[in-house]
């Protein structure tokens, strides 16, 4: 009991404190006015929110925008940006599933959704994002094959972005977008996929050529079988050949004469 009635004692002690400074400092402030508002007068910007400590204590209930009062000495304030910020995500170096080493460039867009726990559960929330973003983007893209990595990125950006926010909630951060801006790759690796690639190119234009030249000969197979059955379809395609063949002037003609076609010789 006697331990108790110590720290009731105690308690209340320290409240009687509190209230004596917080009297004599409005005392001070009344006194000296209107000297004392270009110190204890606050301007907070439309897109801030202010946080005020009293003896160290954060007040519930953020301030602003606009003008508030600070009591000097026993509370101090501190700015909260609310605005969108962009976190460029230093340069990392991965090893994929498939022991290739890369790089990978990434950004991240971030805001203050909970100012109050921001400032409670962190010292700097913008540096410990860019942080944590830097281990998050180690951890995904280690999981993931090259191929994957270089054909799906948009989906990797929202996986980093899912795992990011889960990590920042407890800071009082949202991560809005994270954008996955170059993933780089070794010289020789490059130069390999170059090869490969040019070769996988070749090879789908030899197969289209052959193709090509497949379908010609099965129509002109068609058209000499439909030509074969009538003589004077036949003598038509001649003189269809001669008339295109005319329109050049350089062009020597040499016109065939059909074999069933007789010669009359005079006596």
């Amino acid at each position: 009991m006697n331990k108790i009635s110590m720290r009731c004692e105690y308690s209340l002690g320290i409240k009687m404190f509190i209230a004596v400074l917080t009297f004599l400092t409005w005392i001070i402030f009344i006194c000296t006015l209107p000297l004392s508002l270009c110190f204890c007068l606050k301007v907070i910007q439309e897109y801030e929110k202010a946080a005020i400590c009293k003896f160290g204590r954060l007040k519930k209930g953020l301030k602003g925008p606009g003008m508030i009062l600070v009591l000097p000495f026993i509370e101090s304030f501190q700015r909260i940006d609310m605005r969108q910020k962009l976190v460029n995500i230093p340069r990392q170096d991965v090893i994929t599933k498939d022991s290739v080493s890369i790089s990978v460039d990434a950004m991240a867009y971030v805001k203050v959704s909970d100012p109050y726990t921001s400032i409670l559960n962190v010292k700097d929330p913008i540096r410990a994002t860019e942080r944590l973003a830097q281990c998050t983007i180690t951890k995904v893209f280690g999981t993931k094959e090259l191929q994957e990595l270089l054909s799906t990125k948009e989906s990797l950006a929202k996986e980093v972005l899912t795992a990011l926010n889960i990590g920042t909630d407890p800071w009082g951060i949202k991560v809005e977008r994270v954008e996955i801006q170059d993933v780089s790759l070794p010289n020789e690796l490059q130069r390999a996929m170059a090869a490969e690639a040019e070769a996988s190119r070749d090879a789908k234009a030899k197969l289209i050529k052959a193709e090509g030249e497949i379908k010609a000969a099965t129509y002109l197979q068609k058209a000499s079988a439909t030509l074969s059955e009538s003589p004077y379809t036949l003598q038509l395609k001649y003189l269809q050949t001669l008339s295109s063949m005319a329109k050049s002037n350089e062009s020597t003609i040499i016109f065939p004469i059909p074999l069933d076609i007789e010669i009359c010789k005079q006596d």
